[in-house]
């Protein structure tokens, strides 16, 4: 497993919807709360121009959750806003992917989340591509 790996099943599980990950997930395995779900608020940081000067945006509620499995493997999660049972949902997740059962694991819960991501994001897509217009300039008689 790669840094990169696990950066992109947490995004994709901190992006999930609560209440799908919730029903692709009913049953939680046996595990030990580290840190129990709690709520707090992170700075989002801007850059001006998207590369010029980092500059403080505001805060964002967030939940965070870290938890260990029966076999050691330890989770964590950070979501936002306030969805105790999304941040624990999402630790487990995590801890799980680290052991061997992550195939099952991305079978039954990741691949079908990254499939509905794919298709919000190209339905989405594609409303804004039907606002799109596109302008040009005729050659006019003066201009020659």
């Amino acid at each position: 497993m790669s840094p990169s790996e696990r950066q992109g099943w947490m995004g994709l599980l901190a992006r999930a919807p609560s209440g799908r990950l919730a029903a692709l997930m009913p049953d939680l395995p046996d595990h030990d709360l580290l840190r129990a779900p709690e709520v707090g608020a992170v700075m989002v940081r801007g850059r001006t121009g998207a590369t010029g000067a980092p500059f403080n945006l505001g805060e964002m509620t967030v939940t965070r959750c870290s938890l260990r499995l029966a076999d050691g493997t330890v989770g964590h999660a950070w979501v936002q806003g306030r969805d105790k049972g999304h941040a624990r949902r999402a630790a487990l997740v995590d801890a799980l992917m680290q052991g061997p059962g992550a195939g099952q694991t991305r079978a039954t819960v990741l691949d079908p989340l990254a499939a509905e991501e794919a298709a919000r994001r190209a339905t989405r897509a594609a409303k804004a591509a039907a606002t799109k217009v596109e302008f040009f300039t005729l050659v006019r008689g003066e201009d020659q």
